[in-house]
């Protein structure tokens, strides 16, 4: 009897002593790197965003960073994330920048996304031999300052891959009040103005990062669907708006945390209300409160186990073939986005060039065991592809970020195509409107890539 009571004793001992062993903050279920970077560019060159303004930023209301986090499973699986506050990114920039990264870090194309906070107030980019790139007024200096940013870029992503450490990943979801439907419906059609009963996404994902020894934050990743233009076209300070001023805030809350803010489907989304630079810092303040709220809340968090699974392609989203007779009319009777669209395919009929038939979008997905995925999509993705996605791979542990990896204008849904008004503008160049068919090619393309990457999706 003593003998047996002794045995087992020792037999919890062991127990004990294995589940210690087991939970050693260097046998946590991650490891994260991080690094930033500062990319306020030394000389005073045009911001992007608003085509009205021709003149250079004035002055520095707040600088704007790049931002890395390189996540790394069990296994060894790593993929890494790029913040940047600027209005978009394109690939003459991008695919350099991954491939260079690719050739310092090992990490493959599928293993890097990066997303743009499209504050429009950032700088202008140069793309000089992009046929796909609208042409705006850039000046040696906007070129100089691309050339910097690229390899800024690349040694961001260097620094946070050798500067790994173990880490605990949870996840929650607050709200944003301040997001605005602005397609407001009228006699005159729908114009780009609040409409609040327009549908919006006010979820507020957030990501917490931390230490397994003391559970001190490390970093933060949390995001919201709505443009980044509090501050309209008369701006000439440079400045991250709203998302910006969220990060400053969380980083002066949690001392030593990196903030990250990630753009949804907010392309039909603006902060209300807007126009001036104390709004900025308002909406910037309701959402940091938010996100701290939701890490304070236990209740809120739920933990992310790997492994980590990113897949990646493109899908060839189709643009209406227009007759010129029918651009010509357009010129005539439609509004300025609309006469761009239409002049510029004009003036490619009139060089003899062939209108394109298609467009090639990227789209991305990463898997986070069973308790998150990451739908990442190119684009000005509007409000109805969280519904169309959710009802495609299933609402629950999902996370929409549009504004990733090539910002090449708007992607309408098939309802706004119907519909008109800004959002159906379609390609930066003016090159091309999508066909309503774009959407459903939009949507079986991420759950194909859903369930390579080994989501459970909904039986149907």
């Amino acid at each position: 009897m003593i003998i047996s009571r002794i045995g087992r004793f020792l037999l919890a001992c062991i127990t004990l002593l294995s589940f210690a062993a087991a939970a050693r903050p260097g046998d946590a279920p991650w490891k994260v790197g991080i690094a930033a970077v500062k990319i306020t560019p030394q000389k005073h060159i045009p911001l992007a965003g608003y085509a009205g303004r021709n003149r250079p930023f004035q002055s520095v209301e707040q600088d704007i960073y790049a931002k890395a986090m390189l996540v790394e499973d069990g296994s060894g699986s790593r993929a890494i994330l790029i913040t940047l506050d600027l209005v978009g990114i394109r690939p003459p920039v991008a695919e350099p920048v991954c491939q260079r990264i690719t050739e310092k870090t090992g990490l493959q194309r599928h293993q890097i996304l990066l997303n743009c906070s499209h504050t429009h107030s950032a700088p202008l980019l140069h793309y000089p031999d992009d046929p796909n790139a609208p042409k705006l007024p850039t000046t040696p200096d906007t070129a100089e300052y691309t050339r910097w940013l690229e390899d800024q870029l690349v040694d961001l992503a260097i620094r946070a891959a050798s500067n790994v450490r173990p880490a605990n990943i949870s996840w929650g979801v607050g709200v944003a009040p301040f997001v605005m439907n602005r397609r407001e419906y009228s006699e005159r059609g729908v114009l780009n103005a609040p409409n609040p009963r327009g549908p919006v996404d006010r979820a507020v994902p957030v990501l917490r990062v931390e230490d397994p020894a003391d559970h001190k934050l490390i970093a933060i990743l949390f995001g919201a669907a709505c443009h980044n233009t509090t501050l309209t076209g008369n701006n000439l300070r440079l400045c991250g708006d709203y998302a910006g001023f969220a990060e400053h805030d969380l980083e002066a809350q949690f001392a030593g945390v990196q903030a990250m803010f990630m753009q949804g489907f907010g392309g039909d989304a603006n902060p209300y209300p807007r126009g001036t630079l104390p709004l900025a810092k308002q909406h910037g303040q309701t959402l940091a409160d938010e996100v701290a709220r939701v890490l304070k809340d236990g209740k809120k968090l739920k933990p992310v186990a790997g492994p980590l699974k990113t897949v990646m392609d493109y899908v060839d989203l189709p643009l209406r073939q227009v007759p010129r007779e029918e651009l010509e009319t357009l010129v005539k009777t439609e509004p300025s986005w609309i006469q761009f669209g239409a002049k510029t395919r004009l003036a490619l009929l009139d060089r003899g060039e062939t209108l394109p038939a298609s467009y090639h979008a990227p789209i991305a997905v990463w898997q986070f065991g069973e308790d998150l995925t990451l739908v990442a999509v190119s684009g000005e993705v509007v409000n109805d592809y969280v519904r169309l996605v959710e009802s495609a791979i299933g609402p629950l542990r999902l996370w929409p970020a549009g504004y990733c990896n090539d910002v090449f204008g708007y992607l309408p849904s098939a309802r706004v195509v119907r519909e008109g008004g800004y959002e159906n503008r379609g390609l930066n160049t003016g090159k091309g409107w999508f066909t309503p068919d774009a959407q459903d090619l939009v949507v079986n393309k991420v759950k194909d890539l859903a369930r390579q990457a080994g989501r459970q999706l909904p039986d149907r």
